[in-house]
């Protein structure tokens, strides 16, 4: 047995840190995405209002009581509200302030006022009776006489003691003159009636208040006692028969059963045993879209900072969701999850950004309420969006494609409520609201790109509109230093961009490849054929081998000039793969007549790397055949087609499309619309046979 050489182990972990990275990767947003998923037992039965129980018979597994629906809950406390009995305080200090100020009203009138014909004493008790039939059940505050209709039964407080009282029986500012006058036209005072009741009214003061305070205390009491459940089921009673529609009583009782379900209190053995399946289940989905990766999207797969992007959406949705239903889960919908499939398909693909939002939705199902309906939405929302959104950079379309989105999300949801109510009068117009907003929501995804691209490095379609502008810093100094390459830059990007939009594939992206390809060139213009304007050719002063070592080198200089102006891999990809490992012919035959024994391919070769995608595969041959088209003197449409064919056939032959994901059938679409283009451009017409 050997011994353990720790070198050795450093040198594997060095040659394996990226497999290393995903593992760590995965392990962690499972583990993440488990933390955030609600830890009680599911149900383990589907069922949906209106629909037939799948099922064998289900029998109560346990005692539970039936839980009241909602909207019956919301009924009762709607009933106790608007029924709620009003209470009133009665402040008897009031009451003998009163007779104590009005005594002295009295008693300290002189003699020869209008009180002098009468006995004081039996004034004084007559006016004590007056102010005590006034207060008898109460003197209204007068900004509560409209709290009440005038037959309401009202509860009013005096001390400890609660008593009912018919509210019209209050006397109030607005019946006080009346009450005293009946009186005091009954008794031998008649003659002091206006002066007793000017004096009273003056005098009296309010003893009877609204308590707003005790009222919303005995409401919220009645409200607490609302019970949330109607009935008992007892274990083995039997709930549902299989083939029974699922509705009515059946409906609640299912459930108030799978409530209870989620409800229990779980055993730290058993808690342990439900994360130990939601790790399974995560793992499972994070694994098929790695497994994905490796095999559809190896360059995806290869590159950790766009695998932890797309694990970091995927997350970032999650615990979106994860909030909405803990503190306001009646907003559900109005989380715009179709910005996932938006965002990856700008940065990716249509393919890709629905496998990962369909597996997302998938996930969603453990942490949302109506999980087959919230699937079945998502998964429809997902599909309209790839399907729709398109051109990210024309704002015109991200608007049509999120309208119809939103769309769909209404019919659908219409659909979903039809069937299980059966009518469309009770439907909730709230969720409509809710799928504007989500649509209106789902525009922050052009802010998402921006921000994406500059803490991931990734690039866009937004970014590549910009980046195509002729006139951008770089584009501009290719066009002042090298005026013939820039035509041809030009030129390419005009051929790769009809090329792309026939097959299918990223149209934005060649272009702006095609308008960048070439910029190392403008280091050496003048060693490039297309920017020189006299007959002098600097290449007849050098070695073949030194004028290859030029001409090579406009990939490393572009590379670099790329790196240092902040250009995108994507844009570089483009200046690295377009000639591939071909052979720089005409300088390699001209070594091979001049000094055949000092001749090696390499020195004539360019380095690569061979395209690896059906964009940089375009690039190359567009390239290719309009730097090869200059050389005709006097093309044709049949020369044209022939050099057409002869240029793609070698590139072919050389393995240069061995690693890009063209078919065989895409590359002769792509040599007909070169063919088509560069006739145009030569203004060529067919000639016909007589």
């Amino acid at each position: 047995m050997g011994k353990f050489n720790f070198r050795d182990f450093l040198n594997k972990l060095y040659k394996n840190h990226a497999l290393l990275y995903k593992i760590a990767l995965f392990i962690l947003t499972t583990f993440a995405i488990v933390y955030l998923f609600p830890k009680g037992a599911h149900f383990k039965y589907e069922f949906q209002r209106g629909k037939p129980w799948q099922y064998e018979n289900l029998y109560a597994p346990f005692d539970f009581a039936i839980q009241k629906s909602i909207q019956k809950v919301e009924e009762e406390k709607e009933s106790i509200t608007l029924g709620k009995k009003l209470y009133f305080s009665y402040d008897k200090d009031v009451v003998n302030k009163v007779k104590e100020n009005f005594n002295k009203k009295i008693t300290q009138n002189p003699q020869d006022s209008i009180l002098s014909n009468y006995n004081n004493k039996r004034l004084l008790k007559f006016s004590n009776e007056l102010i005590n039939i006034v207060y008898r059940v109460g003197y209204l505050n007068e900004k509560d006489t409209h709290m009440a209709k005038k037959k309401q039964l009202v509860a009013l407080r005096k001390g400890n003691i609660i008593t009912d009282v018919v509210f019209d029986k209050f006397i109030n500012a607005n019946n006080i003159g009346n009450v005293l006058d009946k009186k005091i036209n009954d008794s031998r005072y008649k003659l002091l009636k206006e002066y007793l009741t000017k004096n009273l009214i003056n005098t009296l003061e309010p003893n009877v208040f609204y308590d707003d305070e005790l009222t919303n205390k005995i409401v919220n009491e009645e409200l607490n006692k609302i019970s949330q459940t109607e009935g008992l089921i007892s274990e083995n009673e039997r709930i549902i028969s299989k083939g029974d529609v699922v509705e009515g009583n059946k409906f609640r009782i299912l459930n108030s059963l799978e409530k209870e379900y989620e409800s229990q209190v779980w055993s730290k053995s058993n808690y342990y045993w439900v994360v130990f399946g939601y790790v399974i289940l995560v793992a499972l989905a994070l694994l098929m879209l790695l497994l994905f990766l490796q095999k559809y999207r190896a360059s995806i797969f290869e590159n950790n900072t766009k695998v932890t992007f797309i694990f970091f959406n995927i997350f970032l949705i999650i615990l979106l969701v994860t909030l909405v239903v803990k503190y306001r889960v009646n907003y559900l919908y109005v989380i715009p999850l179709p910005i996932l499939p938006i965002v990856l398909k700008a940065f990716f693909d249509a393919r890709l950004g629905l496998f990962t939002h369909v597996l997302t939705v998938l996930l969603l199902g453990f942490i949302v309420p109506n999980s087959f309906e919230f699937i079945f939405l998502q998964i429809i929302a997902g599909i309209i969006t790839i399907l729709t959104v398109t051109e990210l950079h024309r704002r015109a379309n991200l608007f049509i494609s999120i309208s119809q989105i939103t769309l769909v999300y209404m019919v659908a949801y219409l659909a979903f409520y039809i069937i299980q109510e059966g009518d469309v009068l009770k439907i909730n117009w709230q969720y409509f609201i809710l799928f504007a907003l989500n649509g209106v929501l789902s525009f922050l995804s052009l802010f998402l790109i921006l921000v994406y691209e500059k803490t991931f490095g990734l690039v866009s379609d937004v970014s590549l509109l910009e980046l195509s502008n002729t006139n951008s810093k770089l584009l501009r100094e290719l066009a002042e230093k090298a005026p013939g390459t820039f035509q041809h830059s030009m030129q390419v990007a005009n051929l790769a961009e009809a090329s792309a939009n026939e097959i299918g594939a990223n149209a934005m992206l060649v272009r702006t490849g095609a308008l960048y390809h070439d910029i190392g060139k403008m280091l050496n213009p003048k060693y490039f054929t297309e920017n020189q304007t006299t007959n002098v050719n600097p290449h007849n002063e050098l070695p073949p081998k030194d004028s290859a070592e030029i001409i090579i080198n406009h990939v490393i200089d572009g590379i670099e000039l790329a790196k240092k102006n902040g250009l995108p891999d994507r844009i570089i990809d483009f200046i690295r793969t377009h000639h591939g490992t071909s052979l720089v012919y005409y300088f390699y035959k001209q070594q091979e007549t001049d000094n055949p024994h000092d001749l090696d391919v390499k020195d004539f070769s360019y380095k690569g790397p061979i395209p690896f995608s059906k964009e940089t595969a375009i690039l190359m041959m567009c390239d290719a055949a309009e730097a090869a088209s200059k050389s005709l003197k006097e093309p044709s449409a049949q020369l044209i087609d022939d050099l057409i064919e002869k240029i793609v056939a070698g590139q072919m032959e050389k393995g240069q499309f061995m690693n890009a994901n063209i078919t065989f059938k895409e590359i002769q679409t792509i040599k007909k619309v070169i063919k088509k283009k560069l006739n145009g451009i030569y203004h060529l017409r067919i000639e016909y046979p007589e």
